[in-house]
């Protein structure tokens, strides 16, 4: 079914069709014509993190533009979470006949594009905005993908957690992501709109996928445009070079000052170096 989604981007308006995923693990806006580019946003974000970006793209390109699952307004899923996820934008593609598109992922997203072309899916490109094969060797020393649980203490507490409470820790994590007050508030209140659950199950997801070795399956071109806050950028250098050393050929640019929403951040820089990466 067609629907009219209005975007206001200046001047212009742009008329979008909104499509439910397979098992509704996503709803899709597509955006403009031309070659197929699939956007996917990062945690907790809608396809409207998307929305500058889409603004430049469709001008030349079909912008496919998700949002998950548990956040926004679509309806959440039983997990596994990141899985169905994930083979519902691979069944989306197959049915749609995309196979040549690019995809392009922030954070979350950013680790979906490699999983997705880890299992041996081709892709025209995979532009991947500072997003890592495993977050959660990151996040932890001595990290294993199996100590990554559903039933854990840290999970009961955030379950449990009061509204009030819970928007505190996401006004905090906000803050964090991006330097302007007004984007640290969209941050937060779209952390604050994800379903309970998929915030909390969803992340195990995202922490106990683990595709650093995986990564020298991967035979699309990769583009990685990153971000150096909070450590600066000899320590994103560091992270990245090590996380990424089983990709075979990539091409790496940092976003030097830049938080972890670049689009936010530098938006100029990053229009810039994507359309680097598209031209290449």
């Amino acid at each position: 079914m067609k629907t009219i989604k209005i975007l206001l981007f200046g001047l212009l308006i742009l008329s979008s069709l909104s499509i439910t995923g397979q098992d509704k693990t996503f709803e899709v806006d597509v955006i403009g014509e031309g070659d197929p580019i699939l956007l996917f946003p990062g945690f907790t974000c809608t396809g409207d993190v998307w929305n500058a970006t889409v603004y430049e793209l469709s001008k030349n390109y079909e912008c496919h533009v998700f949002t998950f699952a548990g956040f926004g307004d679509v309806p959440a899923i039983e997990k596994p979470w990141l899985p169905k996820i994930k083979d519902g934008v691979v069944k989306y593609i197959a049915e749609k006949q995309l196979d040549n598109a690019v995809l392009i992922g922030h954070s979350l997203g950013g680790a979906l594009a490699l999983w997705m072309a880890a299992d041996g899916n081709s892709f025209k490109e995979l532009i991947i905005v500072d997003a890592l094969p495993s977050t959660g060797a990151l996040m932890m020393p001595n990290f294993k993908s199996e100590y990554m649980v559903y039933d854990s203490p840290y999970n009961k507490q955030l379950l449990a957690m009061n509204d009030t409470d819970f928007e505190a820790m996401a006004q905090q994590m906000a803050n964090s992501m991006t330097k302007e007050k007004l984007n640290q508030e969209k941050i937060k209140n779209w952390m604050i709109q994800a379903g309970r659950k998929t915030y909390v199950y969803g992340y195990t997801d995202l922490l106990k996928l683990d595709l650093r070795e995986d990564l020298a399956k991967i035979n699309s071109p990769v583009t990685i445009l990153a971000a150096t806050e909070p450590y600066g950028l000899d320590m994103a250098k560091s992270t990245y070079e090590l996380q990424y050393k089983a990709l075979a050929e990539y091409t790496i640019e940092f976003a030097n000052g830049s938080s972890h929403f670049i689009m936010y951040d530098q938006p100029q820089w990053f229009i810039e170096n994507l359309k680097n990466a598209l031209n290449d």
